[in-house]
């Protein structure tokens, strides 16, 4: 009897202690439970998505997310002793003040955002560092896209500014002269300027004229001849639209076919002027020492393009010059400029003149219109004022602008 009465109390104590076993252990994994869920929150700023893992796996990764991603105070404390960053410095300083009122309490949690921001760079560097580096690396593995015309950067036009490639008996018909920058633009193209000589003058007698156009980062294609009706000069910016679409060739892609001008000399002056009226991809000349014969040519010219004489007080051209101009059909926008106060005869437009040529390309092929000013109104450098390196002054005028 005694026997069976403490087997039965022994059986009574071990139920005891049991259910005593299963409330602690219910207790201890509710405390668990609870720090899971107050971490939840801080984990959800570096992932949104929600853990479909057991709960203690989920109290692993928040113990780990509460690590990196606590409250402002213990963020500076992490931080205070083992700063991962100057910008985590910065982070854990402006949040040890307690904050004294709610408005104190957002840069907390900014600074909280701020850490959490640092800490998923750090995470995952590969893929915000690779992906900005990835953009740079497409467009800088990109061909440079060429844009715009270009110009060297000394603007005095009474200089030469570059080396320049000098190349005879050359062109469509081996008789001309093909001259060009040495250094070639990577990231702009060059205008064209087609150069016509005088009558019965092989072109090297301009080789000052075309060395300085040249030198001012044109491409100079200079024609055997000048019979004074764009027959050679078509061909002529034909076989450099070759040269332009040449893998093979030092000039691919670098011209800019819409920005082509023309100037020479006498009928070279009368080559440019039929070129400009007939030419689609021509869109200003500038005569020197020149003008039509029958004094009615400028009044073809398309009013979308330019046009321009340079000629001497004493030259021969100048009636046809003058009246070409003074045309009352003339509608497009045309200068007449001419150079006085001294004997300036038949040649010295490519020669003492050269100048207001290669200021008027650069401004109507390479677009620096600040030099109309120079131009068009009632004093200019090429209106009323000396000439550089010669005697006497320019006297222009121009109409249409």
């Amino acid at each position: 009897m005694k026997s069976k009465l403490l087997k039965t109390m022994v059986l009574a104590s071990s139920l005891a202690f049991f259910n005593c076993g299963d409330d602690a252990a219910t207790s201890a994994i509710s405390n668990y439970s609870g720090l899971s869920s107050s971490s939840a929150a801080e984990v959800q700023l570096v992932d949104d998505s929600s853990s479909s893992t057991s709960d203690v796996q989920g109290g692993e990764l928040n113990q780990q997310g509460g690590t990196e991603i606590s409250s402002a105070a213990e963020s500076s404390s992490a931080t205070a002793h083992n700063p991962e960053s100057s910008a985590d410095v910065a982070a854990s300083s402006s949040s040890v003040a307690a904050p004294s009122s709610s408005a104190d309490v957002a840069p907390a949690s900014s600074s909280s955002e701020a850490k959490v921001e640092s800490s998923s760079s750090e995470k995952v560097p590969a893929v915000s560092s690779s992906s900005s580096e990835k953009k740079v690396e497409s467009s800088s593995s990109e061909a440079p896209k060429q844009s715009g015309i270009f110009l060297a950067d000394g603007k005095e036009e009474e200089k030469d500014q570059m080396e320049v490639n000098y190349i005879e008996h050359t062109g469509f018909d081996g008789g001309g002269i093909l001259a060009y920058p040495k250094r070639l633009s990577s990231d702009k193209k060059h205008a064209v300027v087609v150069w016509g000589p005088g009558g019965g003058t092989e072109p090297g007698a301009y080789g000052g004229m075309i060395h300085r156009l040249a030198s001012h980062g044109f491409v100079v294609i200079a024609l055997r001849e000048s019979p004074g009706n764009a027959s050679q000069g078509k061909p002529a910016l034909d076989w450099l639209e070759k040269k332009n679409n040449d893998p093979n060739d030092p000039l691919y892609q670098k011209l800019d076919m819409t920005k082509v001008g023309c100037s020479g000399h006498s009928m070279g002056g009368l080559e440019s002027e039929q070129m400009v009226i007939q030419d689609k991809r021509v869109i200003t000349a500038m005569l020197n020492n020149s003008g039509d014969l029958g004094h009615s040519a400028m009044a073809k010219v398309p009013t979308d393009k330019t046009i321009g004489i340079v000629y001497g007080n004493n030259g021969m051209e100048r009636p046809n010059a003058e009246a070409d101009y003074n045309n009352g059909g003339v509608k497009a926008p045309a200068c007449l400029i001419m150079m006085e106060g001294a004997d300036w005869g038949h040649g010295s437009g490519p020669w003492g003149g050269m100048a207001a040529t290669v200021a008027w390309m650069r401004w109507h092929l390479g677009g620096e219109d600040f030099r109309k000013a120079d131009f068009v109104g009632a004093s200019g450098k090429y209106i009323n004022e000396r000439i550089i390196g010669g005697d006497g002054n320019w006297n222009g005028k121009c109409k249409n602008f």
